[in-house]
């Protein structure tokens, strides 16, 4: 059943659709899954980009917030929402000529590299600080196009210091933070979306027998939250009291997780990278 047409003209599918087609992937395995847990750190150069996609983490300022910090779900999450971008749509993927697989870098937001990449990602960002040149650069680079997502920060305190800091780049008189109902294009631009999933990490959900509030009554209800430019254009999208990341880096842990988890992460994520690249 279509719901609608893309913006290229595709059709829209629910994500019931495509469950029978990510458990067929999660069988047969992506080739990603046997990287897991290797660490490769790529710093982004001038020969880094080929004009197909490719995953962009922001290595950022600040202390770890009980994880690792901007590499956590490093290089996984990367390298499996890649994979999974090139199954389920027609954008080509940068390949790694050596092993096979996608390529996928580390930028600075100092870097002039960061305007080479039209999609960026933060990982639990509770703790970051941008300083001046930090805070330029990046409003810079959302100002000519670019989108930032951030993911995986939980509990209010960890809001308050992300709000703050993004502040920093965005003032809050012109650019104010909205909460993106389910009707917004993001919910809807490959696969429909239909809840705003709460995402655990595998550890957390496994432990807890099945809850999915990392941090209790504190992080109950989990938030997509958006900053858009004077046209509507989505420039940050902010998935709070989720993690999207583990979603992605984990999916060849558990079946039950993968289809619990991993189906409406992969659904969301390629919605996300899609309209990054549209808008």
């Amino acid at each position: 059943m279509h719901l609608g047409l893309a913006r290229d003209g595709s059709p829209v599918r629910p994500i019931c659709a495509v469950v029978a087609l990510f458990a067929t992937l999660f069988c047969a395995g992506s080739g990603v899954s046997a990287q897991r847990f290797r660490r490769d750190f790529r710093m982004a150069t001038a020969e880094s980009f080929d004009g197909a996609f490719q995953f962009c983490r922001v290595a950022y300022r600040g202390n770890q917030e009980r994880g690792s910090g901007w590499s956590t779900d490093y290089p996984n999450a990367d390298l499996n929402l890649s994979t999974r971008l090139g199954e389920l749509t027609k954008t080509p993927i940068s390949i790694d000529q050596r092993t096979g697989g996608p390529n996928h870098v580390i930028v600075r937001l100092t870097d002039p590299l960061l305007f080479r990449c039209p999609f960026v990602m933060m990982a639990e960002v509770g703790t970051l600080f941008f300083n001046e040149l930090d805070a330029a650069s990046l409003r810079a680079y959302l100002m000519k196009g670019g989108f930032l997502w951030v993911d995986d920060f939980w509990g209010q305190s960890a809001w308050a210091n992300w709000e703050s800091e993004i502040r920093k780049v965005l003032p809050s008189g012109q650019y104010p933070i909205n909460d993106l109902s389910l009707d917004h294009t993001i919910f809807h631009q490959v696969y429909t979306v239909s809840t705003i999933p709460q995402i655990p990490s595998i550890n957390y959900w496994l432990g807890s027998g099945g809850d999915t509030s990392e941090r209790g009554a504190d992080s109950r209800p989990p938030h997509v939250r958006g900053i858009a430019d004077e046209r509507g254009r989505l420039m940050v999208l902010m998935t709070h009291n989720t993690d999207f990341g583990d979603s992605w880096e984990r999916e060849g842990v558990s079946h039950e997780y993968f289809l619990a988890f991993s189906v409406a992460g992969y659904a969301f994520g390629t919605n996300a990278l899609v309209y990054s690249m549209t808008h």
